[in-house]
């Protein structure tokens, strides 16, 4: 049996109508029943048994499988739409996918996801040694569950890849189910009920005497499960003892209305009670956070006697993330910021949202930004504002070449520079801006294969997982600086000794928080010295920085500390950091640098270092330097653009064309280029008067206000030493 989805039933008028539950039965129908036991159609369906009926996730459509080997779908009051397949063995189970519009079912030992579409092909893969029983699928993290007469239970995703195979158990498995937000999932067998993590680990194993659990169900806020057993009774099951830990605390819902938090400094107990049934629980940024089925509390680690507590006005919250200043709840109506004082900050909303399959791989928060990824388009992320919850920039989402599965926000650092990781369906890990204005996004790849990641709470340091090994990179923002940099910021670890596949969890201060494959929590430390240099940089403490590598003597931190200058444009330090690294191209470029008399000068120059070439020419342009941004131009050989500007600004025409001239000269090349044919007609090149005037632009620049008086003529010129003109 199944009930009509709540989340379908929509509101109002419709209600009444809603609820009923489908019912099939041995002798080939199916019975549409209302609340009141009243059979309100019976349906000729299959021959022999009806094995299973499910609705779907939106309410539109009913399917139903049978020993016949016929998977069936039907419409909302019980019209045939159509025959999905025809197969030689009884389907036992069948689930829907995320988006109803695909059905996965049985096949004898193969699982097959077949779209609705007609003519889409089905996936399908040999996924166990025995008759496949029961299966189930996520709507939250889309994954698959499936349990065999082979007494294992297996994990899969929708290619059929598998994330975890049990170990054989003593009978077969008889029932699989996902808690709605797909966080955990109960197992069912003869006088057995499991309890399991999504990634496969178990938790629990009670032993009931109560024959087969046949069918798992569990409670909208995923915290009771029932069960069918065979022996004729009804097994009800709480989930208690989930535990959290954050630096020195530890806190475990010890009953379902009982939270226990000991600090292990001092082993100090505090026993927190609730009202009612406790449902999510979070804990990090030295608050506690409770959601129970009606109200809210935030408990300060520093006090643990007065919480706040505000009501929910919706029922179960699904999910709880925090940063800094102030965290985030959904619930199945919506996306909400409160701040730790229990105030409603705003609720961030687009077109469509569908706040019911949030989870933590598809929204991020720091204390001034929200993404969320979109569902309906895998490749749109929408980003908010944190404090007013607008949509920010110029109001467009990012948008990803490919689907986006996971995303994670940096917590540290000016809002201007929030940046945003994504994790795409190729397992690429890329970087970009939170907060571009106009600008085209640049959209930077940082690594592939990576399975997870997670910033740091209190720097903005990055961690990845990847087959293998763990990748920190130590200044994630060098991408925007220098991308040679980059791999001298990363410090790789070997993860064999955490055994097969660990998952990253946390990344706080200098230690990182994993869970092996069984499910214990280990962590590993990296070294203290980058977070430390990042507070130095944080509080703009140069000299103490550089005395740092000095003393820790490391190229990694030298590297770090040379993007970090180079971006802050603070010349002497990044000097002294590249000639650490042996980067002597770039300290003959800073020395030119620091030779040129005209301030915005110098910052183009450090935007050019940086590779931002449109961003050099703005500056020069905006402060007037019109000659300084042609010769840009012409030493990056952009010969059309150096053109473009001095007709604009009608001045150095020839100038461009005697350097496009001795160019083309030394390559015995014929002008080609229109544009070029057509000046030359006009004007005669005459080096002397070119070199009189390029002089003339070095004397005024010496004599504007912000000069500095005795710049050398090669020195302004861009200087030669950086691929001269």
């Amino acid at each position: 049996m199944h009930w009509f989805p709540k989340s379908a039933q929509g509101g109002g008028a419709k209600k009444a109508t809603s609820d009923v539950f489908v019912l099939t039965s041995t002798d080939g129908k199916f019975h549409l029943i209302g609340r009141s036991g009243r059979i309100e159609k019976s349906v000729e369906a299959h021959k022999g048994a009806v094995l299973c009926g499910r609705w779907s996730y939106d309410g539109t459509a009913l399917v139903t499988a049978g020993e016949d080997g016929q998977v069936k779908i039907w419409s909302r009051s019980g019209m045939l739409r159509s025959t999905l397949t025809q197969n030689s063995i009884p389907v036992y189970s069948v689930s829907w996918g995320p988006d109803s519009d695909q059905v996965l079912f049985t096949n004898g030992r193969q699982l097959v996801i077949k779209p609705l579409q007609a003519n889409a092909k089905p996936v399908m893969w040999k996924a166990h040694d025995g008759i496949i029983l029961c299966v189930d699928w996520n709507t939250v993290n889309n994954l698959i569950l499936s349990g065999a007469e082979d007494k294992r239970y297996k994990v899969w995703d929708t290619y059929g890849r598998q994330l975890y195979c049990s170990s054989s158990h003593e009978y077969p498995i008889t029932s699989v189910s996902w808690t709605p937000g797909g966080e955990l999932f109960g197992v069912g067998s003869f006088n057995t009920l499991r309890l399991c993590d999504r990634s496969g680990w178990s938790y629990a194993l009670e032993k009931p005497n109560t024959g087969s659990i046949f069918q798992l169900a569990w409670s909208s806020d995923g915290t009771q499960v029932a069960g069918a057993c065979g022996n004729g009774h009804v097994i009800f099951a709480n989930v208690i003892d989930s535990r959290l830990e954050w630096k020195n605390y530890e806190a475990t819902v010890t009953g379902s209305k009982q939270i226990q938090v000991r600090n292990v400094m001092n082993d100090a107990i505090e026993k927190l009670d609730f009202r009612d049934r406790v449902i999510k629980v979070a804990l990090g940024y030295s608050h506690l956070v409770v959601a129970t089925s009606s109200q809210c509390y935030i408990y300060s680690t520093k006090n643990w006697n007065t919480p706040m507590i505000f009501d929910l006005k919706e029922g179960s919250v699904t999910l709880i993330k925090q940063a800094e200043k102030h965290f985030l709840l959904v619930d199945g109506t919506g996306v909400y910021v409160f701040s730790y004082d229990g105030r409603l900050v705003c609720a961030p909303r687009y077109q469509g949202m569908k706040a019911d399959i949030l989870n933590h791989q598809t929204i991020a928060l720091s204390n001034d930004t929200v993404a969320i990824r979109d569902k309906a388009d895998e490749k749109v992320v929408y980003v908010f504002d944190a404090q007013t919850g607008k949509t920010m920039g110029d109001g467009k989402p990012i948008t990803h070449k490919v689907e986006v599965m996971d995303i994670g926000l940096d917590q540290c650092g000016i809002t201007a520079e929030r940046r945003i990781t994504m994790i795409d369906k190729n397992r690429d890990l890329f970087i970009t801006s939170v907060r571009l204005f106009g600008a085209e996004r640049k959209i930077i790849k940082l690594a592939n294969m990576i399975q997870a990641h997670v910033w740091n709470d209190e720097t903005n340091m990055l961690a990845a997982m990847t087959d293998g090994k763990i990748m920190v990179w130590y200044y994630p923002n060098a991408v925007y600086v220098d991308k040679d940099l980059l791999p001298k910021t990363l410090y790789e670890k070997d993860s064999s000794e955490f055994g097969k596949n660990p998952q990253l969890v946390d990344f706080l201060g200098s230690h990182l928080i994993l869970r092996r494959a069984e499910g214990s929590l280990v962590s590993t430390s990296i070294s203290p010295y980058p977070s430390v240099l990042h507070s130095h940089i944080m509080a703009s403490r140069w000299d103490d920085a550089v005395r740092l590598c000095r003393f820790v003597k490391e190229e990694n931190l030298w590297a770090c500390l040379a993007a970090m200058a180079t971006y802050a444009k603070d010349l002497n330090t990044a000097e002294v950091s590249y000639a650490a690294i042996q980067e002597a191209d770039k300290v003959q470029f800073i020395l030119n640098i620091k030779e040129i008399p005209v301030k915005e000068a110098r910052t183009a120059e450090m935007a050019l270092l940086c590779g931002n070439q449109q961003d050099a020419e703005a500056i020069l342009l905006q402060a007037g330097l019109i000659f300084r941004a042609i010769m840009l131009n012409l030493q990056l050989y952009n010969w059309d653009r150096a053109l473009e500007l001095a007709v604009k600004h009608k001045t150095h025409v020839d100038t461009v064309l005697g350097y496009r001239q001795r160019f083309l000269g030394r390559f015995d090349k014929p002008e080609t280029n229109k544009r070029f044919l057509q000046y030359k007609e006009g004007i005669e090149i005459n080096w002397e008067n070119i070199n009189n005037k390029i002089e003339m632009e070095h004397q005024k620049e010496r004599e504007r206000p912000s000069g500095g008086g005795e710049g050398s003529t090669r020195g302004s010129h861009g200087g030669r030493g950086g691929g001269g003109t």
